[in-house]
Parts: C-alpha cells; structure tokens; sequence
C-alpha cells in the first residue's frame, strides 16, 4: 500500500509514496476514503512528498478526496508536491479546486 496516515486535532494527514498509477490508484482512492469516513476531519492533507512518479489515476485520487471532504463539509490540501506530480495536477487544473500549501517543489 503506498499510504500512511495520522489524525491529531480533527485532521487527517494522509502521507502518499511510491508511483500513483492505474495500478495503485484504486486501493489508494479506497484507503483515503476509508480514512476520512472513520476519521470524519475538518481538514485532511494530502502529503506528496515521498511520491515519485503519478500520472492521470493520481488526479482521480485528488477529486475523489475532495468530494469526500466536500460531504463532511472540510477542507482538502495538498502540499509538499515532487515537480512530475505537480506537473499533472498542475496541467488538470487542481489549484482551481483545492488549495495547494507551501513547501511544493515546483
């Protein structure tokens, strides 16, 4: 599984590694999921730091976070952002969407 995660004060850190593909995608959609449903935070992170490779399934990954957050009425960002994945997010729109915090590698 290519996802850790820690809750401390109604938000959830959900830190990602390794490659977000088509193959990962779906356990980690499921798992980020599951984490919000249990946890039910005011804000949850997506930490990018550890991941090395992402393609389109890691926008999916993304907008299925945020819909999550957006029923609990909370907030979705992302942060620590490799310059490849940021590319991605970055040619989807997603800082449109949702609030990209400091520390990404642009």
């Amino acid at each position: 599984m290519n996802v850790t995660s820690f809750v401390q004060d109604r938000q959830l850190t959900v830190a990602l590694y390794g490659e977000i593909d088509h193959h990962s995608a779906r356990e980690i959609m499921q798992t980020v999921s599951e984490k919000i449903d249990l946890y039910m935070p005011l804000r949850c992170i997506l930490d990018f730091r550890d991941v090395s490779f992402m393609d389109s399934s890691g926008i999916a990954v993304v907008i299925n976070a945020l819909r999550r957050m957006n029923t609990l009425k909370g907030k979705l960002l992302l942060q620590n952002i490799p310059p490849q994945p940021y590319k991605v997010l970055r040619a989807a729109g997603i800082e449109k969407l949702t609030e990209i915090r400091e520390g990404c590698t642009k």
